[in-house]
């Protein structure tokens, strides 16, 4: 499975969230702590600073190599600063019919459209679910679609359900949406009798709100044939966890949220906790949705359950 992680708040030196923590993105891509699951498919990430020019055109870099040893990446991570961070590395089982190309990397934003999304998890039996999916995305952005994931898919399904995907959404229409596709795809499978433990974890941002789904189709339901090939993530809900604080960076020998939740003006959802202390994160509990913008000068975090 994948590893991911969204930030909105102060600038940050990327440097911080990608390499230098004692768990930080990078690291997860080959020494998970709580999914070990090796991540060697890409990394992939938007970036906005509100100060910049054009500041709603988020700075953008993907790649099919290890990002481990991308030293590109290594480079800019310790030159640029933003306010908003999606950040994804890709990992899939190894099959000879994976595909590993930049069209596949998340995170996922088609020209003009606000919404960028990552996931983190699998759905079972895709290719049948296509055609059945299709008719529920709006056509002139089924003809953007380019890469075979799953990802894209529901990137693209989520994208129909609102309004008008080049402009941004309210809190309200980005939690309708999110139900709304997860209806879809729950339909679809039982239409195909498809009940198979199947994880979607999912990171939403615009730049100027952030959004993280945690949740997982017929959890606990998997083939038991061959036991010993039933990999954990199907026995396990796909971790995901958040903190927000004043300032995030290195204070007192370790990385750190530094504030609590009533001074707060940064919030950061990851997969896993990027710090050593985990004291100050939070798990996003399951079948929700947790939602933060930055409207009001400083974080206002909600938690919504789906259906």
């Amino acid at each position: 499975m994948c590893r991911a992680l969204a930030y909105l708040g102060q600038p940050v030196l990327l440097d911080h969230l990608l390499f230098q923590p004692d768990s930080a993105l990078i690291r997860q891509s080959y020494m998970p702590k709580m999914l070990h699951m090796l991540n060697l498919a890409g990394f992939g990430m938007r970036a906005w600073d509100r100060h910049s020019i054009d500041p709603h055109n988020p700075f953008s870099y993907n790649s099919t190599s290890l990002p481990v040893f991308d030293r590109n990446l290594k480079s800019l991570a310790g030159k640029i600063r933003q306010t908003c961070v999606l950040a994804h590395v890709r990992g899939v089982a190894y099959s000879t019919e994976v595909d590993i190309s930049l069209q596949n990397v998340h995170p996922f934003q088609y020209p003009g459209f606000k919404l960028a999304l990552a996931h983190n998890g699998d759905l079972a039996h895709m290719r049948q679910m296509k055609p059945l999916l299709l008719q529920y995305i709006r056509p002139d952005i089924a003809m953007s679609i380019s890469g075979s994931t799953d990802s894209e898919w529901i990137y693209a399904l989520l994208a129909s359900q609102l309004e008008d995907p080049t402009s941004q959404c309210s809190a309200e229409e980005l939690v309708r949406g999110v139900d709304r596709t997860l209806t879809v795809i729950r339909d679809v499978r039982a239409q195909l009798g498809i009940a198979t433990s199947s994880s979607v974890n999912l990171f939403i941002t615009t730049g100027e709100q952030l959004a993280a789904v945690r949740y997982c189709f017929d959890f606990g339901c998997y083939r038991t044939e061959a036991p010993g090939k039933v990999h954990e993530a199907s026995m396990n809900f796909l971790s995901l966890w958040y903190t927000s604080g004043r300032e995030y960076g290195f204070y007192d020998g370790e990385w750190k949220m530094t504030g609590g939740a009533d001074t707060a003006d940064s919030i950061m959802i990851a997969s896993e906790p990027l710090t050593r202390d985990t004291s100050t994160w939070l798990e996003v509990p399951e079948y929700s949705m947790i939602y933060a913008d930055t409207h009001s000068g400083r974080p206002s975090v909600e938690i919504h359950y789906l259906s």
